[in-house]
């Protein structure tokens, strides 16, 4: 079981794309993996030693809910950006520790999280309201 996770880890998902924060400090892309199914959203960004700085992973939530992350498995200290169904930034949850087990809610209904290297939020001056544009979230007014 265990040789089987550690093979299915070093697989990326299956969708990618370019995801854009649209904020203050004016447009970020991020190359994305998208999680779409559910093996590759149970499995995540588990086992990774490390993650490009313009990287991350989305979730999508068909149909918008509630949710939480944790980190368990997880080698490397991330940001989770949790998107509203209106595709604005609605939580950011920065620096999450290694193989935390500790849940980390949405606060609110979401249709996707992103996953990105710890500081990348700071870095570029990401808020909450901030607009997400990807092609599978709701476009922001």
């Amino acid at each position: 079981m265990a040789l089987a996770l550690l093979a299915q880890a070093s697989a990326f998902a299956t969708g990618t794309g370019t995801l854009v924060f649209k904020t203050s400090t004016g447009d970020h892309n991020f190359e994305i993996e998208v999680a779409t199914t559910k093996q590759e959203q149970a499995l995540g960004l588990m086992f990774r030693r490390s993650l490009p700085d313009n990287a991350g992973m989305l979730f999508i939530y068909q149909p918008p809910q509630p949710a939480a992350m944790w980190m368990k498995n997880t080698l490397i200290p991330l940001d989770m950006v949790f998107i509203a169904p209106d595709g604005k930034v609605l939580r950011i949850e920065t620096n999450t520790e290694p193989f935390s087990t500790r849940v980390i809610p949405s606060e609110g209904t979401i249709s996707a999280v992103l996953e990105l290297n710890a500081g990348q939020a700071d870095k570029i001056g990401l808020k909450r309201g901030d607009k997400v544009i990807y092609p599978g979230l709701a476009p922001a007014p």
